[in-house]
């Protein structure tokens, strides 16, 4: 009887699900998929709490979340991407409770809508109808391993520094061609993201470490992260942002 479950629970040989590759998924489309969103948790962070139904077992304050698989990263130990894409934005929240924690809209990053804004005591910048708008980077990358997948790093707030340095890390990047020097794209590199603890006046939180590790070197990942990228430059990925703030929590973080 063991033998027989053993023989049961075995995996079928891959070549046997590759001549197969595709089927039962109908028409499914990249705008039919969740693109998981990459955040740092923090000391008030729902996956954290034991007693919150939103809770995830093992996680701990600075580890990296993934919201669609649920799957946890250490933080110190990090893990490596490849940034396919960038995109500034201005989105408008209502507050906490108001709202049914989606966007009310996203401006782009040429907007002038910042310009009616007004900064409140909490330095939140405040339209005239109430709702407070959150500057926004959106870096779309690839999380490497032994299944690369897609995902999203929002920054924002004190992040947004993090951000501007890892986009100078990209664009500063060099290369020798027939016709001199050249910038390559940004997913020509790897990068590793970590988590620090960083503090203000305001509190203590934690917050993205980026460093360089160096070129893409698998061809096939090469192509799958630039066609990831013009899949989102031409807007068949579109990404769901949600409120991801704990009560109690605030911006400046």
């Amino acid at each position: 009887m063991n033998e027989v479950q053993k023989k049961t629970n075995a995996s079928l040989p891959a070549n046997i699900f590759e001549q197969d590759m595709g089927k039962g998924l109908g028409n499914i489309g990249q705008q039919d998929l969740a693109l998981p969103f990459l955040k740092i948790l923090g000391q008030l962070s729902p996956e954290v709490n034991e007693r919150d139904g939103k809770y995830v077992k093992g996680a701990k304050p600075g580890m990296i979340f993934n919201s669609v698989t649920g799957e946890l990263h250490d933080g110190v130990e990090g893990i490596n991407v490849v940034p396919c894409f960038y995109r500034l934005e201005y989105i408008e929240w209502k507050d906490r409770g108001e709202g049914l924690g989606a966007p009310v809209a996203i401006y782009d990053s040429s907007s002038d809508i910042m310009s009616k804004t007004k900064p409140d005591a909490n330095y939140k910048d405040r339209l005239p109808n109430g709702n407070y708008l959150e500057k926004t980077a959106s870096h779309f990358v690839i999380i490497l391993g032994d299944s690369p997948s897609t995902a999203l790093i929002s920054m924002k707030s004190t992040q947004l520094k993090i951000s501007r340095k890892w986009n100078s890390m990209m664009s500063g990047i060099k290369l020798k061609g027939k016709d001199g020097l050249f910038t390559p794209a940004s997913f020509s590199h790897i990068y590793k993201l970590k988590t620090t603890q960083m503090s203000n006046d305001k509190g203590t939180w934690f917050g993205w470490e980026v460093s360089k590790l160096g070129p893409v070197t698998d061809t096939a990942m090469y192509q799958q992260a630039k066609t990831f990228s013009e899949n989102i430059s031409k807007g068949s990925i579109k990404a769901k942002h949600g409120a991801d703030k704990p009560k109690g929590s605030d911006s400046h973080f």
